[in-house]
């Protein structure tokens, strides 16, 4: 089976990576957890390597094992550090399936359990192929798109706004890349109305679009950043890094995030030696190569199949939304789903996003550029 997703978006590495595997052996036989009131020593170079990584003001990082810990983290530490509640982003982005981010998302996890978290608030889908907003020239308004989400927003808000949490590259809502000036825009919202700005670099983090996170493509700095997936290879890990004012903030006001697995050792290690490797080996310089690589051939298959009505995607991290025809009047999930069955037949697995007929990607970046 030839794996196009690298797992759940995770393997950045690949399947049984040499070194990942000898990093968790030697953890495994040694000291694989501690006491969560502890910091172990792998604990410190990665949190030291990370930071190294990222723009200037997030210097503030820890670690938790599941990927879901971080929203939830996340978010907290940004109700904590505000004094206030209400969290908003696009409505449908994928943050998991746990309380804050279902709230704020439209997908089917919503579904059968009641009344969910107080105070949450959705901007409208980001969508450049059949967004309503429009130019006269026919191109995406998407700065119009934004500012009526957030009137609607500031009409429903009980006042007490404290977050918004995006995603760079909209995953599951079929690969819709924010336009270029849309983080900084959003930045300034969050900024007028005294909130936070969260970036989920779960699936697009540590080299996976073509930087080695979103934000340095962005040049905005967020309040808070969280990584998941790509950071472990694939093991349950993630981060949440923060500005030392903000963690000031917390620690003053009483902010608690206590897990079992809170800077456990056996994890720190993984995600240590999977920025050692991605910056050793040049692999954002190579997902930048295997994505023109990539998305050229998406294009020419584009040229000869009338069912492909665009390509996106940014970096290796990209694919296609089928149609039922090239005026983009429709998604043609049908076929799309047939498609994506018959490639799983064929031996290739890709990803049928869960909002959209769009067939997705995510390569290892181990994976040289033909």
């Amino acid at each position: 089976m030839l794996d196009w997703t690298s797992g759940q978006m995770s393997c950045l590495l690949g399947h049984g990576h040499g070194e990942i595997v000898r990093t968790i052996t030697e953890h495994a036989a040694g000291l694989d957890h501690i006491f969560s009131g502890m910091i172990p020593p792998p604990v410190i170079p990665l949190a030291e390597g990370l930071c190294s990584l990222l723009p200037e003001g997030l210097y503030k990082a820890f670690f938790h094992f599941t990927d879901r810990e971080s929203n939830e983290a996340a978010i907290k530490m940004a109700k904590v550090s505000t004094g206030k509640f209400e969290v908003g982003g696009p409505g449908p982005s994928w943050h998991g399936v746990t309380a804050h981010a279902l709230g704020m998302q439209y997908h089917y996890g919503r579904k059968g359990q009641g009344p969910l978290m107080p105070g949450m608030h959705m901007l409208p889908a980001l969508n450049t192929c059949r967004s309503i907003f429009r130019k006269p020239d026919g191109l995406y308004d998407w700065q119009t798109e934004l500012d009526y989400g957030w009137s609607l927003i500031d009409q429903a808000s009980c006042g007490s706004l404290a977050v918004c949490i995006v995603e760079c590259i909209q995953s599951s809502a079929g690969m819709h890349v924010l336009p270029p000036g849309y983080l900084k825009a959003l930045k300034r919202h969050c900024e007028k109305g005294g909130m936070l700005l969260i970036v989920d670099d779960a699936q697009t983090g540590v080299g996976r679009s073509g930087d080695i996170m979103t934000i340095m493509h962005e040049g905005v700095v967020s309040d808070i950043l969280m990584l998941r997936k790509t950071l472990g290879n694939g093991l349950p890990m993630s981060a949440v890094v923060t500005s030392v004012q903000i963690d000031r903030a917390c620690t003053e006001r009483g902010y608690c995030f206590y897990t079992t697995q809170l800077n456990d050792p056996l994890p720190a290690a993984v995600g240590d030696k999977v920025l050692e490797v991605v910056v050793r080996d040049n692999l954002v310089q190579n997902s930048k190569e295997l994505g023109v690589v990539v998305q050229e051939g998406m294009r020419r298959l584009q040229n000869r199949y009338g069912c492909i009505g665009d390509v996106r995607g940014r970096g290796p991290m990209a694919g296609v939304e089928i149609v039922a025809d090239r005026d983009m009047e429709a998604p043609a999930i049908n076929l799309a789903r047939h498609l994506a069955d018959r490639a799983y037949e064929l031996g290739v697995w890709a990803n049928l996003s869960a909002h959209s007929a769009f067939i997705g990607t995510g390569f290892v970046l181990i994976v040289g550029a033909a």
